[in-house]
């Protein structure tokens, strides 16, 4: 059991602490604050990236993801090939009145069409102007701050080596073809009977 009055003593104590502490104030918004690189601020829209799987709308958990889109034909790469389909996006919409700002569509998205920015200066009068089209997110790309450089002693990616891996392995069969055509070129031109002892018979 503790001493009686212990916790006002400490309760006490804090308080006066803090009052020998000069008090910190923010001068926002004249002077911005210092975010962390991965501050959740707003989302941006590369859409070159987006393909219209869907991905994120389905697993937005709030539904603020509004996504619309069409169906063209594609013509054939090659002749006699078969027509191809393809979404095209026309509507990618985020409602950040609804948005939670959880991640989950930036984490799940396969191809990339989705960052955070630090941004978070977009308050509106009308909750109706929180719902930002694609025309609006791509604008925040330009806010999206660059990765962080890798570091030096780190494992090199996985992706990264198997890739590094093909393009050597495409580089030595490529030398050994030309090594191979070299030597043919050689040995053809050693086998090869010299005009000049014919020029020098028929002279004779």
């Amino acid at each position: 059991m503790g001493i009686p009055g212990s916790g006002l003593a400490k309760g006490l104590a804090v308080t006066l602490r803090t009052m020998t502490r000069k008090a910190h104030t923010a001068q926002y918004p004249d002077v911005q604050p210092e975010l962390p690189p991965r501050t959740r601020g707003v989302i941006g829209l590369f859409e070159e990236n987006c393909t219209v799987c869907m991905l994120c709308a389905r697993e937005c958990p709030d539904w603020c993801i509004y996504i619309d889109s069409h169906k063209e034909t594609v013509p054939p790469a090659a002749p006699g090939g078969r027509e191809r389909s393809r979404n095209v996006l026309d509507r990618f919409a985020i409602d950040f009145a609804l948005c939670m700002y959880c991640g989950i569509c930036i984490e799940v998205c396969p191809f990339d069409a989705l960052f955070w920015s630090p941004e978070f200066e977009y308050a509106e009068e009308d909750i109706r102007d929180l719902t930002h089209e694609r025309d609006k997110l791509r604008e925040w790309m330009w806010t999206v701050p660059a990765p962080p450089a890798l570091d030096p002693s780190a494992e090199e990616p996985k992706e990264i080596a198997a890739a590094r891996k093909a393009a050597d392995k495409i580089a030595a069969a490529v030398a050994a073809e030309a090594a191979q055509t070299a030597q043919a070129k050689d040995a053809a031109q050693g086998d090869r009977p010299t005009g000049s002892s014919g020029r020098d018979g028929a002279a004779s």
